[in-house]
């Protein structure tokens, strides 16, 4: 069996870490995994709504103010700050590690944890795109009569809804990130949406972790899986180091 003891004597200067985070590295920031916030009961349509729906690209050009009121609800959770996940891979970074993390997440913990490369597979929910292509950030946006707006102009999330393919830059990257890693670490993901999950296929080397909760259909490929809080591990491996 895998130790974190031996994990802890991968983690060594120079070394390449791609990292692949879920909603599971946010959830201790007070952000729940959008996956199992439902839908919401829209009185414009006069029924529950799936989420999957409504975050889909089409529901979204049709029912723009449904749409932004569950944004608002559930995707744009405010003074949330980065916990021990985020700040562990910032340490490995400030170690001398070259990381790069590659997250399924929409929240920015990441970034605000400090880390400096940071791949959004599905984008960024403190960013927005104006109709003139213009990025605004939240600061700069206005709720008027049930959309968001900057400066007049309509906007809309600078994330992928359901219905739009990935940023095909973003997802090549992160391929090769893992495709060139010494180590893989997967941290808060189940594993089952694709092309995210079809990621850990990329790698090629011999030292690969996942951390998480529960059983996942791909604990087979990693050479440690660790069905725990991703802050109780992290936390014991920086003990490790220290000892």
């Amino acid at each position: 069996m895998l130790t974190k003891e031996t994990i802890a004597s991968w983690f060594k200067p120079g070394k390449k870490l791609a990292v692949i985070t879920g909603a599971g590295i946010s959830t201790d920031s007070g952000i729940p995994d959008f996956r199992s916030s439902g839908g919401l009961f829209s009185q414009e349509v006069k029924r529950n709504i799936p989420l999957e729906t409504v975050l889909s690209v089409d529901f979204f050009e049709s029912y723009p103010k449904v749409f932004f009121e569950f944004y608002r609800e559930k995707l744009m959770i405010k003074g949330a700050k980065p916990n021990e996940g985020h700040r562990f891979l910032k340490h490995l970074e400030d170690r001398g590690m070259a990381v790069t993390i590659i997250t399924q997440n929409i929240d920015g913990l990441h970034q605000q944890a400090g880390s400096q490369n940071v791949l959004e597979l599905h984008g960024n929910a403190h960013r927005f795109i104006t109709k003139s292509g213009i990025t605004v950030y939240t600061d700069d946006i206005e709720y008027v009569d049930g959309l968001f707006m900057s400066n007049g102009e309509d906007v809309r999330p600078d994330i992928t809804l359901y219905g739009e393919p990935l940023d095909g830059e973003v997802l090549q990257k992160s391929m090769e990130a893992v495709r060139e890693a010494d180590i893989l670490l997967v941290l808060g993901t189940s594993l089952i949406v694709y092309p995210a999950a079809g990621l850990i296929y990329d790698y090629r080397g011999e030292k690969s972790v996942l951390v998480t909760r529960g059983i996942t259909p791909l604990d087979s490929y990693f050479k440690g899986v660790f069905d725990e809080a991703i802050s109780d591990w992290t936390r014991d491996i920086i003990h490790l180091f220290h000892n």
